[in-house]
């Protein structure tokens, strides 16, 4: 915890420390000065006003006071130097968390189920603030008060009254904090296991409060299921924690108070015997303030204790989360940019993309998606790829574009390995619109304009992203927003709108066409008509898929994929049929019956006739 400190920077951090460092000793000098006052005030009384008993209890009185004011004034610069530690140590561990996330040239620690578990804790854990990495180094800092007015107060009682009743008092706080912080320790294992009953209710909270599905509820009469099924969920996680609770706070902290008070109530009863000898009162009065000032410093500090428990889960899961995607990059470096792959595509795929003997399985799992797969694509033409659910069409898409590696065998371009060409050459030849695109809180400009970064400055992009957007059929629809292309596609920012399903997916199009037409050969469309109405997906073929460039096209919808130059059916990881559309009904094989069944619910929907494709 201590090492994420220089991250804040020397400045805070010093500032920090000053400033509890005085915090503590202002208490003490409180004690001490005000002790002194009231040990002072008989003999100022029997002087009067004008003596110099007098002038020393004013003198002490007055720094009394200005420890009190000072603690008042001081304590606001406390809250806000360690806030500004814990933004700048969260800050950068945010910082750490984007450059891991972003590390590397493929998505393998993004397909990790473990890794993502740390993902996700240590986005949780950063974004909450309120139990953060940077709270939890913030939080030691301030027990840094605690420490020095403990200190102060078995200082003053050692002086003042006696040393072993100093160190009862001493060990009678680290008791209680002992005590306290084992039991938060233990009690926040035990609501960790918790977790996956916790979610259960989580979700059936959200989805009780969420206005999307609200609809359905009501329709289905689902409300009063709804409620009970929560209280029963919430219950099934509270009746354990509560138990928890009290086996691991309650019963042991009440013995450790027990402890507390029977060496507080002892050192006071010897004070109090003191006090009927020769104890003078100001001795009294610093030893009685001391030991109270000191026992309450072993009572929970609302500003570090389960900050500091919990706060270092979040660093721990980034921890692990990097080591991760190391592992990953140590690999990926091996066919990322290796030594002497300097080659250029500036026209590839001229021949074929051949995947020859491919393996592939996704980490830690040990079923494999392909196994042996030969695949040809020829370029210039257009290969739709069908299979069940499963079959692997949208890993294939990742090999395709090296977001993954094969296990085994070998993916090919115009006969040379892909691996041989660098990742960000061949990613330039490759436009891609995947079947969950991304929708980017930006202008309708800019969402056409990333499929190229590096074009889109460009002082002509603004015409090409036009032209990229007529061409994928919604250009007018832009044009109609508050803004046009301007107008940011979120609707909760200032003068935002958002789009149909559709219109996203014609958006996701003309970003590809964007690419495509600045040094792109391929492109690969993942169920590009999933969100067009029967029209669309019809003149969809005839607009995007034929033309110069080698299309790959995976789509469930046969009216699309019948016009493809070549069709590859995937089934238990390996190509189980290949061919036209003619030739896999003649085969009567897998492909066919997908065909006629999809034919049939068609034929029932009984589509215009003037629909292209309606006969199917």
């Amino acid at each position: 915890m201590a090492g994420l400190l220089p991250q804040a920077g020397p400045g805070p951090v010093l500032a920090t420390l000053a400033c509890n460092v005085l915090l503590g000793a202002l208490p003490v000098v409180f004690v001490v000065s005000s002790s002194l006052m009231m040990g002072r005030i008989p003999d100022a009384l029997a002087a009067g006003t004008g003596s110099a008993q007098w002038s020393a209890v004013m003198a002490v009185f007055v720094v009394a006071s200005a420890a009190f004011a000072l603690q008042q004034v001081m304590a606001p610069f406390q809250e806000v130097l360690g806030e500004l530690v814990a933004r700048r140590i969260d800050g950068r561990l945010y910082d750490r968390l984007i450059t891991a996330s972003l590390q590397g040239p493929g998505i393998g620690p993004l397909e990790d189920q473990r890794l993502l578990a740390h993902l996700s804790e240590a986005r949780r854990g950063l974004e909450s603030g309120a139990d953060s990495p940077g709270k939890a180094c913030a939080g030691l800092l301030h027990l840094l008060l605690r420490g020095v007015q403990l200190a102060g107060c078995v200082v003053v009682i050692g002086f003042c009254f006696s040393w072993p009743a100093a160190l009862g008092l001493l060990v009678a706080v680290q008791a209680l904090r002992h005590g306290l912080h084992s039991g938060l320790r233990k009690h926040t294992e035990s609501w960790a296991a918790l977790a996956g009953l916790r979610r259960e209710e989580r979700y059936l909270r959200d989805l009780a409060t969420r206005a999307e599905a609200g609809k359905e509820i009501r329709i289905f009469g689902m409300a009063d299921w709804l409620r009970d099924r929560h209280r029963r969920a919430s219950l099934a996680w509270m009746v354990p924690a509560w138990a928890e609770r009290r086996r691991l706070l309650l019963w042991p902290y009440l013995g450790y108070t027990a402890f507390g008070l029977v060496v507080t109530a002892a050192v006071l009863a010897a004070v109090a015997a003191a006090g009927a000898g020769n104890i003078s009162l100001t001795a009294l009065a610093l030893t009685t303030q001391a030991v109270l000032v000191g026992i309450r410093l072993g009572g929970f500090a609302p500003e570090s204790d389960m900050q500091m428990i919990l706060g270092m889960g979040a660093h721990r899961a980034l921890t692990a989360f990097e080591q991760g995607v190391e592992r990953f990059a140590a690999r990926e470096a091996a066919w990322a940019d290796g030594p002497g792959r300097t080659e250029t595509l500036a026209s590839a795929p001229l021949g074929e993309i051949r995947f020859s003997k491919v393996s592939f399985s996704y980490p830690n799992r040990e079923q494999r998606v392909f196994d042996g797969l030969d695949l040809r694509i020829v370029a210039g033409r257009c290969t739709a790829i069908v299979g069940v659910n499963g079959a692997g069409k949208t890993t294939l898409v990742k090999l395709l574009t090296r977001l993954c590696e094969p296990d085994e065998g070998l993916i090919t371009v115009d006969g040379r390995p892909l691996a041989s060409y660098p990742v960000a050459a061949w990613r330039a030849r490759v436009a891609v619109v995947f079947q969950d695109f991304n929708r980017y809180e930006a202008s309708a400009f800019d969402n056409v304009g990333y499929g190229d970064i590096q074009r889109k400055g460009a002082a002509a992009a603004r015409e090409e992203i036009r032209a990229a957007a007529r061409d994928a059929g919604v250009a007018d629809a832009l044009d109609a927003l508050p803004g046009g292309f301007e107008t940011p596609l979120a609707k909760h920012l200032s003068g935002g709108a958002d789009l149909s399903g559709g219109q996203w997916q014609r958006v996701a199009l003309a970003r590809a066409l964007f690419r495509l037409r600045h040094g792109g050969g391929v492109l690969v469309l993942d169920e590009p008509t999933a969100s067009l109405d029967v029209r669309a997906e019809a003149r969809f073929f005839q607009e995007f898929v034929r033309g110069d460039a080698t299309t790959v096209l995976i789509s469930h919808r046969f009216s699309t994929v019948r016009h493809a130059d070549h069709i590859v059916v995937l089934a238990h990881g390996q190509v189980s049929e290949e061919g036209t559309h003619d030739e896999l009904l003649h085969n009567n094989g897998e492909y066919a019956r997908l065909f006629r069944l999809q034919a049939y619910r068609f034929a029932e929907d009984r589509p215009s006739p003037d629909i292209p494709g309606a006969h199917i």
